[in-house]
């Protein structure tokens, strides 16, 4: 079995150690009928699938104030099996490529006359993985439908339902991601071991890449979003995923995981099935995901970069003033829904009378062994 990196030694610790003593916590009693309720702390490590909502529902309530009333679309860059093989071994690397030639294709696509003449701004979400957990690199990309003038004194709007031709996007995108792989081959960025060793050779490796060069890549614009509320929608699901959640998870035991997924390669409508694996090789899928540390996954463009996000947004908004604002989200759900979640880290409902209050008498050190054993949370 290869060796684990550092990142992924800390990604299997967090997620073994969530919500158990390892990490202390604090003991609840209820106000009318005295229950205790022992609680103990999450990791929260962003890959630990039982530790993303209060992340997302932050984030969520950051972009509100981001949305536009405008028509939004979903592009999906994904690189070919052969460029993924390489971002195993250089995922900081080849993710940041990813990342840069997708924006870059995007922005000047736009701004070329020929298709929309605009500056826009989007947000891009990084995916590695596909339903049987296997590595999958591809980004996930939300876009205003349509952008500034050059002069920035109007909104051009683009055609309803169509965003900017894929084939278009798909060749430009092809050419800028190979161009920045072939530069960091050149600076010795890259790192090639085991399977990949002979690719270190400059005329192997550019021999690697030319079937690369002719094969069509994959970009795809999924059909566009209604508006910003379904964008809203959109977001509580994908932005703060991980490899797997919970929720697919069948059973388990220490031999074998079973889990739910999606077989899109189906032709049919009945692309639910179920795989089950040796536990071994789950772990070693899901560990397949684990980013490097500091890595940023989700990241902003265009009039949303985070350099110049809030003048220009409220330029747009000014030029889109009209009874479409109305179409835009209130902040309230997701302020409540966000208020909620940090409710009940601080107080609940008593699951056992049903009528007072649970509030925190006492906080719990994280359990070290060989010290006092930790409370039963039973």
């Amino acid at each position: 079995m290869h060796s684990l990196s550092l990142e992924q030694l800390r990604v299997m610790r967090a997620i073994e150690i969530c919500r158990t003593a390892a990490l202390g916590g604090h003991v609840d009693r209820c106000s009318h009928c005295q229950h205790l309720r022992i609680s103990y702390n999450s990791c929260p490590n962003r890959h630990c699938p039982k530790c993303q909502n209060l992340a997302r529902a932050k984030w969520l309530e950051n972009r509100q104030a981001e949305l536009l009333p405008v028509e939004y679309f979903h592009v999906v860059f994904t690189i070919p099996a052969e460029a993924a093989v390489i971002a195993l071994y250089n995922s900081e690397t080849v993710y940041g490529i990813l990342f840069r030639s997708a924006a870059e294709t995007l922005l000047r696509i736009a701004r070329d006359d020929r298709h929309l003449g605009a500056e826009i701004g989007f947000f891009a979400v990084l995916h590695t993985w596909g339903q049987n957990l296997l590595h999958h690199p591809h980004l996930h990309c939300v876009i205003p439908g349509g952008g500034l003038a050059p002069d920035g004194a109007r909104w051009i709007a683009c055609r309803p339902g169509f965003f900017l031709p894929v084939r278009v996007l798909s060749r430009l995108f092809r050419r800028l991601f190979l161009e920045q792989l072939q530069s960091a081959f050149d600076r010795r960025h890259l790192r090639f071991a085991g399977e990949l060793a002979h690719l270190a050779d400059p005329e192997i490796w550019t021999a690697y890449l030319k079937p690369m060069r002719e094969m069509e890549w994959v970009v795809y614009a999924k059909p566009p979003f209604g508006g910003p509320r379904q964008v809203i929608e959109y977001l509580g699901r994908y932005t703060h995923r991980v490899a797997i959640g919970n929720q697919r998870l069948i059973a388990a035991n220490s031999d074998e995981v079973t889990f739910q997924w999606k077989d899109y390669r189906r032709p049919d409508k009945q692309k639910s099935r179920v795989m089950t694996l040796d536990a071994n090789e789950f772990i070693r899928r899901f560990l397949l995901h684990v980013l490097p540390p500091g890595f940023q996954r989700i990241r902003h463009f265009g009039f949303l970069a985070n350099c110049h996000r809030k003048p220009k947004l409220k330029v747009i908004l000014r030029l889109l003033t009209c009874p479409a604002m109305e179409l835009l989200p209130q902040r309230k759900p997701c302020r409540q829904a966000l208020e909620q979640i940090r409710a009940c880290c601080l107080s609940a409902i008593c699951p056992d009378c049903g009528i007072g209050i649970l509030h925190p008498i006492q906080i719990l050190a994280p359990y070290r062994w060989p010290a006092t054993p930790p409370l039963d949370s039973s």
